[in-house]
């Protein structure tokens, strides 16, 4: 059993950033308010809704700090609701930044927003767009009354014409928060997968700052109104990994992380290590287990390749019967060949059978949950390439609505690969058995 001790509630101000679909500028506009509020000396807590790795990078940059997944699913609401109590004691301004639209999943943002009552801004992209602004800020503020609305932000503004007629079209009784205008020097650069890396865009903070300048002349430059989120818990977890040494492969290849799962990880009583497959550093030998992570092995595959070091290191540790944990791009690593989408084939590990070949479309997208003797645990999965193996499955993901099969686990030797990106918070015995090498 864990020790569970209540601290005094906190109300912290807070603002969820939402908007009628993707590529409305979420992240953008959420990342310039963490920047500008932190260039005033305030601490900022970002979260982000829905599984995500890219979007938190960024924002982690903007504010300083760690960016946690906030889901009522993945996540769930007692562990939602502690993570943002915790935030609003040692904080002085929380922003959440959307999935999609605001009413856009099972569960959606809206459904976030109006379970812990944080006020929602619109963030709506004016480009090619005018009266109609008003009519699309209506719907989204009146659809459902049960969630807060704070008002709404045009982006991507044509001329200072162009935002006065986007506000004198917005109902009398909805804020208008001001507008940004389009500029390409404040964009986030994009790929298949969603944004660039953090660590890719070289002028990100540039980027930042100019999107907090920019925000400096609108009405949020000002706290929005303290949301009271409750007691945190203080939870002491059982040590299942007391002592245990994981390596974990981090750098731009493998960087699909949650942070929440190396907390985990160390709240076990797991010390980490780190290591680059791309810097062709080697897993220490004293590891006693091993961590792949997600990423984009398909655009480094030549360096992945061409790094012995790293590779002799990984197949000791298989060889020496240590627990290897594998998820998506770092399942692709183990496989014998990894092609992309122009048809050129890289070997890659060989230690599970198989060849992965890039496709141009998303193969697979959406939450699941493995079943094991500890449980569920919750996760998601998403990637563009497909997988084939002659393994046979230990057993399969399912997804949350209806129980149709997910991806694929599969358990060979020490290694446990699938696609499926997992929260380990969700169930942290199923976690500590994974790296214990025990049957889960």
């Amino acid at each position: 059993m864990s020790a569970v001790t209540a601290i005094a509630p906190h109300a912290c101000p807070a603002l969820f950033i939402s908007a009628p679909a993707s590529g409305q500028g979420k992240t953008t506009i959420t990342a310039g308010l963490a920047r500008y509020h932190r260039r005033l000396g305030r601490r900022v807590r970002v979260f982000k809704t829905g599984p995500d790795f890219l979007d938190p990078m960024i924002l982690a940059q903007a504010s300083g700090e760690p960016v946690l997944s906030l889901d009522l699913w993945m996540v769930g609401e007692t562990a939602c609701r502690t993570l943002l109590a915790q935030a609003a004691a040692e904080a002085d301004l929380i922003l959440i930044e959307g999935v999609m639209g605001l009413f856009d999943g099972t569960p959606s943002s809206a459904d976030l927003a109006a379970r812990f009552g944080i006020p929602v801004l619109a963030v709506i992209s004016a480009k090619s767009m005018a009266q109609t602004f008003g009519a699309l800020a209506f719907g989204l503020a009146r659809l459902r009354p049960d969630v807060p609305f704070y008002g709404v932000l045009a982006n991507r503004t044509g001329s200072a014409r162009h935002a006065q007629m986007l506000q004198e079209r917005l109902p009398g009784d909805l804020r208008w928060c001001g507008h940004i205008p389009a500029d390409a020097a404040l964009e986030l650069p994009d790929r298949h997968l969603g944004l660039h890396q953090a660590a890719e865009i070289d002028d990100l903070d540039a980027r930042l700052e100019r999107a907090a300048d920019a925000l400096h002349q609108t009405a949020l430059a000002q706290l929005p109104p303290p949301v009271a989120f409750g007691a945190p818990r203080d939870i002491a977890l059982p040590r299942r990994l007391d002592g245990k040494r994981i390596a974990v492969a981090r750098d731009a290849a493998f960087s699909f992380i949650y942070p929440a799962n190396l907390a985990l990880l160390a709240a076990l009583g797991a010390q980490i290590e780190y290591f680059s497959p791309l810097a062709d550093e080697r897993v220490s030998p004293e590891a006693d287990a091993l961590y792949l992570p997600g990423g984009y092995p398909e655009l480094h595959a030549a360096t992945l390749a061409r790094n012995a070091r790293t590779a002799q290191s990984v197949r000791a540790h298989v060889a020496s019967a240590k627990p290897l944990v594998a998820e998506c791009g770092g399942m692709l690593y183990l496989l014998d060949e990894l092609t992309d989408t122009q048809g050129t084939s890289t070997p890659m590990l060989g230690l599970l059978p198989g060849r992965a070949v890039m496709q141009t479309r998303f193969t697979a997208l959406g939450m699941q949950q493995i079943d094991g003797r500890h449980g569920p645990m919750t996760g998601h999965t998403f990637h563009y390439s497909k997988l084939t193996t002659p393994l046979a499955p230990r057993c399969h993901a399912t997804r949350p609505q209806g129980g149709a099969p997910g991806e694929a686990v599969y358990r060979v030797g020490p290694i446990v690969a699938t696609y499926m990106h997992a929260y380990w918070p969700s169930n942290p015995a199923f976690a500590a058995a994974l790296f214990n090498g025990e049957t889960f």
